[in-house]
Order: structure tokens, then C-alpha cells, then sequence
């Protein structure tokens, strides 16, 4: 049986691919297991394999996580990506707590009928711009380091460089009066183990498409 972590999902984003994009940082490797049917998703669920009868579910260490900041969470900590100290795992929980609010704005997009498209859209992006990336430009410049917390790569700058390139997707000059967000975006994608997954052919998944969206809502009925 191999020894790498199993992810159990979608083939798309999701809830999931901040937990990808968490292993591939530390240089792990993973293998997944795709959710293909409906009848897939019950047999996981009548398996007794989803505590909650949810995925994102990840197969670690001998364990069945589930629940997405739970897992990111363990992994963390695994591969020493979750600061010093209780002070610096603090910001960092603070700081991904943001990033995963910002995220699921981003996820839920894809999913808005097609007349609620555009405002929501322009909501997202509003609060992207006024809400979260100010804080993140202000964290970075009087941390004076090249990561947001302490003076090493930690799950909070995953998270973040996700973020921005996800919100670059929706609006290609978001960043265009965040000078230390570019910097940190050109720093972070170059952190050998990111570049790899930057890559074309990895595990990192597309924007959803519409025959994601429908495949989703089938297995969910």
C-alpha cells in the first residue's frame, strides 16, 4: 500500500485544492481518488469513511481527515509550515482564515446563474481589493521579510500566493497597487517546489468549466 497521503474529491478545485497546494509546497507527493458517480460519493459515505458524510477527505498517516481546516491544519504542522511558536501559528490561523473567506467567494463565482454572474463578480473583487489584499500588503511591508510570518515559508504564504492567482484569473490587474503583493507573488512562485506545481501536467486543477459545474451537481443531485 503506498505511503502517500490519498486524497478523496472532485477532479476540479473545490474545497481540496488548498490542501494540493499545501503538499506540493512541502514536497509531498499524493495520489487521489476521484469522485466520478453519484453512487461513488454514497459508497464513501456508507463506508463510514466521512465523519461528517462530507469530502474533502484525506487518507495521512493512518487517519481519515476530514473537514478542510482540519486537515490543513495537520499537514501544517507534518511539514513544519505552521511557525515557531503559538504567537506565529496564531497569525497564521488568523491569516488563513481570511485567505479561506476569500477563497470560497472565489469558488461559489462559477456557481452564480449566469444574470448574477457579473455583480457578484464585481462584489468579489471589491472585497478582495478594499478588504483582504490591504492587510496583506500592509503585513508584508512591516514584517519587513519575505514571508508574512517569522522569516520561513509557512502555510499562511500557501494560501496567499493561491489567493492572488486565483483572483488574477477574475481580474488580471488586481494587483496593480499592491507592490508588496507583486513581489511576494514573483517570490513565492519561485520556491522550487511551487514552480514545479505551477507547471503544466501537475496535480493543480483548471478554473471550473461548465461541464465541471454539471458534473458536480449530478453527483450531488
Amino acid at each position: 500500500m503506498s505511503g502517500k497521503p490519498k486524497l478523496h474529491y472532485f477532479n476540479g478545485r473545490g474545497r481540496m485544492e488548498s490542501i494540493r497546494w499545501l503538499l506540493a509546497a512541502a514536497g509531498v507527493e499524493f495520489d487521489e481518488c476521484f469522485l466520478e458517480t453519484r453512487d461513488d460519493l454514497l459508497k464513501l459515505q456508507e463506508s463510514g469513511a466521512l465523519l461528517f458524510q462530507q469530502v474533502p477527505m484525506v487518507e495521512i498517516d493512518g487517519m481519515k481527515l476530514v473537514q478542510t481546516r482540519a486537515i490543513g491544519s495537520y499537514i501544517a504542522a507534518k511539514y513544519n509550515l505552521y511557525g515557531k511558536d503559538l504567537k506565529e501559528r496564531a497569525l497564521i490561523d488568523m491569516y488563513v482564515e481570511a485567505l479561506t473567506d476569500l477563497d470560497e467567494l472565489l469558488m461559489h463565482y462559477a456557481f452564480q446563474p449566469a444574470d448574477k454572474k457579473e455583480q457578484y463578480l464585481a462584489n468579489t473583487v471589491d472585497k478582495a481589493t478594499n478588504r483582504y489584499f490591504p492587510v496583506f500588503e500592509k503585513a508584508l511591508k512591516d514584517h519587513g521579510h519575505d514571508y508574512l510570518v517569522g522569516n520561513k515559508l509557512s502555510w499562511a504564504d500557501i494560501h496567499l500566493l493561491e489567493a492572488i492567482l486565483m483572483t488574477e484569473e477574475c481580474k488580471p490587474d488586481i494587483l496593480s497597487a499592491f507592490p508588496q503583493l507583486q513581489a511576494f507573488k514573483g517570490r513565492m512562485s519561485n520556491i522550487p517546489t511551487i514552480k514545479k506545481f505551477l507547471q503544466p501536467g501537475s496535480q493543480r486543477k483548471p478554473l471550473p468549466d461548465e461541464k465541471f459545474i454539471a458534473h458536480v451537481k449530478k453527483i450531488f443531485n
